[in-house]
């Protein structure tokens, strides 16, 4: 698009101020501006800071949020050994057909953890100096190898891995370097989530430089667009691909492509499936899966009111709100092939006040400021949830030391999820693995590390 075009179309929108400084820029840095430009739809990004400003922070009554409906869960603590096989083995024949995907979400760099590498690539320290991604490769890997053993036929589980702009080029860089820790090439893809203009608190967009616009991703919510504008629906289909496995990156003992949650989500018929832990304790501060005004839906623990946080189920001491969300789900393809039709406002969009640097309009000085000063706009993966009803969705509770333990936290400052405690829990699920199976340790041994490659899960120990 040429400069005046550009012009107009951001003047109609009331953002013709990103172009204050474009007089004084070298012909590069014009260039380089309005390429950027180009990609933005500036009525869009109004239409957005518009919505999300003038709307107040919704308060929900809590006689509107209750747990799920009893038949839109159940929990591996309690489900027969029966019942998990016939899910288990519902899954392995989808996966056998080749019917399943696995997306990931590693879009996040590990700022957090002390390491400027996208976090996939985190070494939490076990023996084998496995990173995340290492870990999760060999988990496909070896339930690839198992069901084709099994069935006699070449079993593919393509997956996607979702990335940001800044963690892309280094994600796929340490694949390359790996080898692809022995997947094919072809069957693992890369795509970028998008990124939104940044906004100071009038709606106005933020100039980073005076030759560049200052984006943020756009939150995990984000995937659904993804999906589609990275033609990931298209390969869905070329591949025959009706169920996918969703998760984030940062859980080292994470199921990928789980059978027994596939099973159990295509037995339903579902649309959306979700995984969930107990919650710890009652004030542990962690997003809880709820029906909310009768529909599922994520809530924050601070939307739930002090006796609904300790409430328990009849005269047990189970918490009638104990579905901690761990961001791994299920969809039907059929559900993600209606992305294309859904409006603008289908999922809301969250503020979040950052500290971003910027361009002062007035004197061109760049401002780092100590205090937010301007917004991040974000959609949560979970947001479309309300959209479904009960008969669509369920949730699986599952074992929180079997799989679940999230790396957010670098060593030292939080005491825990962090290297330290995500290398114990695999550790000591080694060992437990070992010990079911007849395994007998001398005292001092904390864990074992078993490789995916030579165990998916417990009940498949390849060298027993």
């Amino acid at each position: 698009m040429t400069y005046d075009s550009l012009l107009e179309k951001y003047k109609s929108a009331g953002q013709e101020h990103v172009f204050s400084f474009y007089d004084s820029l070298s012909a590069e840095d014009q260039s380089s501006l309005l390429a950027q430009l180009a990609t933005i739809d500036p009525a869009r990004v109004t239409d957005i800071a518009q919505t999300v400003l003038s709307s107040s922070s919704e308060s929900s009554d809590p006689a509107d949020i209750t747990p799920l409906p009893e038949e839109s869960t159940a929990s591996l603590l309690t489900a027969s050994s029966l019942q998990i096989s016939e899910w288990e083995a519902a899954g392995h024949e989808l996966i056998a057909a080749n019917k399943v995907a696995v997306v990931l979400l590693a879009g996040g760099q590990g700022t957090r953890l002390g390491s400027s590498e996208p976090k996939g690539c985190f070494d939490i320290g076990l023996p084998s100096h496995k990173s995340l991604f290492g870990l999760q490769a060999e988990r496909i890997l070896s339930l690839q190898n198992l069901l084709s053993k099994k069935t006699g036929n070449k079993v593919i589980i393509p997956w996607y891995i979702m990335t940001s702009g800044p963690t892309r080029k280094p994600t796929q860089t340490f694949f390359q370097i790996n080898n692809f820790f022995g997947l094919d090439s072809s069957n693992v893809s890369f795509f970028e989530q998008g990124v939104l203009p940044c906004i100071d608190n009038s709606g106005k967009i933020l100039l980073e430089t005076k030759s560049k616009v200052a984006v943020a991703p756009d939150g995990n919510g984000g995937i659904y667009r993804a999906l589609m504008n990275e033609q990931v629906l298209d390969d869905f289909r070329k591949r025959g691909v009706e169920h996918v496995h969703a998760y984030c990156v940062d859980n080292c003992l994470v199921r990928m492509a789980d059978p027994i949650f596939l099973g159990f989500a295509a037995s339903k018929s579902l649309l959306i499936g979700t995984k969930s832990v107990p919650k710890r304790g009652p004030k542990e501060s962690v997003g809880l899966i709820v029906a909310k005004s009768g529909h599922p839906a994520v809530i924050e623990y601070s939307e739930i009111s002090e006796e609904m946080a300790f409430r328990t189920v009849n005269s047990s001491e189970d918490l009638a709100f104990r579905t901690a969300n761990i961001v791994n789900h299920y969809y039907s393809v059929s559900y993600l092939e209606s992305i294309p039709s859904w409006p603008e406002h289908y999922l809301p969009y969250h503020i979040a006040k950052k500290k971003i640097p910027c361009v002062n309009l007035e004197t061109g000085e760049t401002i780092n400021p100590s205090s937010p000063n301007g917004i991040k706009l974000e959609q949560f993966i979970f947001d479309c949830f309300p959209h479904l009803e009960f008969s669509k969705f369920a949730n699986l509770e599952v074992k929180r030391e079997d799989e679940f333990s999230p790396l957010k936290n670098k060593v030292g400052t939080a005491g825990e999820d962090d290297a330290d405690s995500s290398r114990a829990d695999l550790l000591a699920q080694g060992k437990r693995w070992l010990i079911a199976a007849g395994a007998t340790f001398s005292d001092g041994i904390v864990g074992v590390e078993i490789p995916p490659l030579v165990s998916y899960v417990r009940r498949i120990l390849c060298f027993l």
